[in-house]
């Protein structure tokens, strides 16, 4: 473990180089059955595909047009990536798997279920073997074989403005989550007109990042295979009690946003990059987007700053490490070949890792300069792959038990009831306690 201070001073981490993050593909599938394998081995990269990615700024903004134009460079029988960006990407990509039709190469949206990976995606190797070369492809896996491959690793924390918390008197990291609420009061009665936390509630989808901090804290890398051997995951002790817990207290408290049914994702980058926000739970890939966002303004990238989840081990922070989205081939996919040529290529040789202020998924993969201060801060945790026959078993327990912790909807629920009071926290993690249960009961776990 890396020696720690009690109240250890902030990590100021500026962003470096272009603001990226992951490219994921969609596009050409035919519906045809498959005619080239996913390894490469028998033919060269040639012809078209289609990438589809999230970050819809990155294809306006010529990012990705950089990236085609290197790829076609390195495979000149490459006739064209069509890249194409969407807003609501879990959403449309889940509607347009209900047809084969959904690209070439493409992030497997964290609806689909570790049993489910071989109805839509090819597989890329064994998992043991895809492992020598690449990290974090475990959740990704499913009876030894892979089918998707991150391109950054993240950390899992909260990114913050380190000048507005300087300026609140608060110049080191919270060790509980009432040294944290503590902090963020400071905020408030500084007099500054700013939210202290923000949720993100309206967009939904950043309320699922919290989920980061599972294992982090009590260090037990096993913390989510071990949800599915208990009823009660939901205590002041366990990490999903403390995690949701300070969700709601934050709430109660007047420690966020006024109004969080009017929150906007885009405009959020702005408002902490220039320090009308205090902070958000995000993992590190959001580090580069509020940095550039804070340049856009005319405020200064060296006021971003990343922190751990207030908690500690034996005096130690902990930090999830882990792969960002994977990407994955349609199994349907006429051009398999070239899809896997674009996986590797961007992993290889894009450089994108490094540009997101990410963890590399290569093994010997570097650390970025912005990060590494982080990481000698924080211990860093690989959380365990489920255990042989069991990949599905959190999924399968998670959906009968209605909870459902990879929709945002339950967080934003615990959201309303800290607005309204009409449920106290206590009520609110006995009810899922008892929504788990009766999950468990029905799967037979």
């Amino acid at each position: 473990m890396f020696p720690q201070k009690r109240r250890r001073r902030y990590v100021s981490l500026a962003a470096i180089g272009t603001v990226l993050t992951l490219a994921a593909a969609c596009g050409s599938g035919s519906g045809d059955e498959p005619t080239t394998p996913a390894t490469g081995a028998d033919a060269e990269p040639a012809g078209e595909i289609t990438v589809l990615t999230w970050r819809t700024d990155l294809v306006e903004d010529g990012t990705f047009d950089e990236y085609v134009t290197a790829f076609k460079e390195k495979y000149p029988d490459v006739t064209n990536v069509k890249v194409e960006g969407i807003t609501d990407y879990e959403g449309e990509v889940k509607t347009r798997m209900n047809t084969d039709n959904y690209g070439d190469v493409l992030a497997i949206p964290g609806s689909v279920t570790p049993d489910q990976l071989g109805d839509f995606f090819e597989p890329l190797g064994a998992q043991d073997e895809l492992g020598e070369e690449y990290r974090w492809i475990n959740d990704k896996s499913f009876e030894g074989l892979s089918y998707g491959i991150p391109v950054v690793g993240n950390v899992q924390g909260i990114v913050y403005n380190k000048k507005v918390w300087d300026a609140a008197g608060v110049t080191a990291f919270p060790t509980t989550t009432q040294e944290f609420l503590a902090d963020l009061q400071s905020i408030k009665d500084a007099g500054i007109e700013i939210a202290p936390l923000y949720t993100n509630y309206k967009d939904s989808w950043p309320l699922t990042q919290w989920d980061g901090a599972r294992g982090a804290v009590t260090a037990d890398p096993d913390y989510v295979n071990k949800m599915t051997q208990t009823d009660t995951p939901w205590t002041d002790e366990s990490d999903s009690g403390v995690i949701d817990g300070l969700l709601y207290d934050v709430v109660a408290q007047g420690l966020t946003e006024a109004d969080p049914t009017t929150t906007n994702w885009e405009q959020s980058k702005q408002l902490l990059g220039t320090g009308k926000i205090a902070a958000m739970v995000l993992g590190s890939w959001a580090i580069p987007q509020m940095a550039a966002a804070a340049e856009a303004a005319g405020a200064s990238a060296d006021d971003i700053a990343y922190m751990p989840f207030p908690a500690q081990v034996d005096g130690t922070f902990h930090a999830v490490a882990g792969g960002d989205y994977n990407l994955g081939i349609n199994v349907h996919s006429s051009n398999k070949v070239t899809a896997r040529a674009w996986i590797d290529w961007f992993n290889h040789d894009s450089g994108f890792s490094e540009s997101q202020v990410g963890l590399s998924p290569l093994v010997d993969g570097p650390v970025p300069a912005a990060l590494q201060g982080f990481v000698d801060e924080v211990e860093l945790l690989t959380m365990n792959a489920a255990p042989a026959g069991k990949e599905s078993l959190f999924a399968d327990i998670d959906t009968a038990s209605g909870i459902v912790t990879t929709d945002p909807k339950y967080r934003q629920k615990i959201v309303d009831d800290a607005r309204s009071g009409s449920r106290t926290k206590e009520q609110v993690l006995t009810d899922l306690n008892a929504a788990w249960a009766k999950g468990r009961a029905e799967v037979g776990s």
